[in-house]
């Protein structure tokens, strides 16, 4: 987006704190995790720089809620075996995963270790109408698929962690297990 200036981005510190607060507000609403940096970015790279566009985009948001009931109208959830499933969202996932297939030429398809775990993430997403489940099957099958192809020093620590994190709520939290 040409914000650069020697290598460094100036005022990062207020990107950075703009995105913690939205990280927290977003919790404590009781959304998921908020990350306005891509976003921002984007929207700077295509012009979006002084603020304005951000405003229009909160504005419509608010216009938005006068649509939810409509919304709710047509794509309310439908509930299958004690689950609630959301039909109106599956476009939006299946236009992240489309998003996603511009960096599948970077997946070195020829190493297992590294195509399964791109080919689950992208896949889980729509088949679960979660963009959640289909990050939580890549880390898991990540760590699972670099440890038996005896590679286990090319999962870094945090890797680790998360995959156990991951297995430990899909296994203790029965919501998370359809």
């Amino acid at each position: 987006a040409g914000l650069l200036v020697d290598g460094r981005l100036p005022r990062a510190d207020r990107a950075m704190l703009s995105d913690a607060v939205g990280t927290v507000a977003g919790a404590a609403l009781g959304t998921s995790t908020v990350s306005s940096y891509i976003e921002s970015a984007s929207g700077v790279a295509d012009g979006a720089r002084t603020g304005l566009a951000n405003l229009a985009t909160s504005a419509l948001f608010v216009l938005s809620l006068f649509c939810a009931p409509l919304v709710a109208a047509v794509g309310g959830g439908v509930e299958r075996a004690g689950f609630f499933y959301y039909p109106v969202t599956a476009p939006v996932v299946v236009l992240v995963g489309s998003f996603m297939l511009a960096e599948l030429r970077r997946v070195e398809w020829r190493d297992l270790s590294e195509a399964v775990p791109a080919f689950l993430t992208l896949t889980v997403m729509p088949f679960t109408f979660n963009i959640a489940h289909g990050v939580a099957a890549g880390i898991v099958s990540f760590v699972l698929m670099k440890a038996a192809a005896g590679r286990r020093r090319e999962v870094p620590g945090l890797m680790w962690a998360l995959a156990a994190l991951v297995l430990l709520a899909y296994a203790s939290l029965p919501r998370l297990r359809h």
